[in-house]
Order: structure tokens, then C-alpha cells, then sequence
């Protein structure tokens, strides 16, 4: 696609995606009681591999979230007792974050509202649409890390 005006397809499209990602947000909130974050914390940790913590860093870089947003969830998520920071076996100076039981069993009860909530959110995307966007998302999210502004004699390229 080429993006040659400030207008048209391309500012159309980020807007949208900006919209999308709010309403996200407002409606896990109001349907589920929780974050979005909070639900990709959950979601992230309760995968395979994740069941003996995993680093705050490599969450962060999964969920891209920021240091401090990821933080300040990790801190009610303590509070309310599903996740708990713990030394890393393998280096006693580092820690994980890792599910509670109680984290795990709430995960669990979600699982209905969550399905109910897909299939809402998605009733009128065919399987081949959801396939798409799936692909065309991923691509995006590949070109968008990939975004410098800045030239490589530290000039910004759009000066």
C-alpha cells in the first residue's frame, strides 16, 4: 500500500485500529470485570511452557505493553492473588511472574464468558474472513516494529 497523503486509506485504517483496541478495552472491562491487560497477563501465563513463571521482560515483550503498564497490572493481579513474583531457579537475582492456583482457577471460570465473548465479537466474520485478519494483523504487526523515523545519520526522516 502505498502512503503518499495524511488522509485516506492509511489514516482511516489506524483510526479504526485505534477505535477497535478502545472498544476492546471498554467492553472486556464491562463484560468480564477485568482488563484487557489483565486478560492477556492471564492468557499469557496460563500457556504451555509458562507454568513455572516466566521473566517480567519476556511478558513485556510478548504482551508489548509497557514497563510501567505491565507493572502497575502485575501489582493489582498480586493483590488480588493470581499472579506472585518469584527468584528465578536459575538466577536467584531475577524473578518470575508466575500464576497462583487461585490465578489458574479463576483463568479456568473465565473460559465460558470468554467463548461467548469471541463468538459475539466475531459473529459476522466467516472462518476464512477470521483467517484474513488474522494473517493480515500479523503482517501488519511485523511492518509496524519495524518503523523507524529516525535516518541513520539520527536526522528524522521526515523533516
Amino acid at each position: 500500500m502505498i502512503v503518499n497523503e495524511s488522509g485516506g486509506i492509511p489514516n482511516r485504517l489506524f483510526f479504526r485500529l485505534f477505535q477497535t483496541g478502545n472498544i476492546l478495552q471498554r467492553q472486556v472491562q464491562n463484560e468480564m470485570g477485568i482488563s484487557a491487560v489483565q486478560w492477556a497477563v492471564l492468557g499469557a501465563l496460563s500457556r504451555e511452557g509458562f507454568e513455572d513463571g516466566t521473566s517480567f521482560n519476556q511478558l513485556k515483550e510478548y504482551l508489548y505493553v509497557s514497563r510501567q503498564n505491565l507493572d502497575g497490572v502485575l501489582k493489582r493481579m498480586e493483590r488480588d492473588g493470581h499472579v506472585v513474583r518469584i527468584t528465578d531457579p536459575q538466577d536467584r537475582r531475577a524473578r518470575l511472574v508466575k500464576l497462583t492456583d487461585s490465578g489458574q482457577k479463576f483463568w479456568n471460570q473465565l473460559q465460558g464468558t470468554i467463548t461467548e465473548f469471541y463468538q459475539q465479537a466475531l459473529q459476522s466474520l466467516s472462518f476464512d474472513d477470521g483467517v484474513s485478519l488474522l494473517h493480515l494483523l500479523k503482517k501488519l504487526q511485523h511492518e509496524l516494529v519495524q518503523v523507524s523515523l529516525t535516518a541513520p545519520d539520527g536526522e528524522n526522516s521526515t523533516n
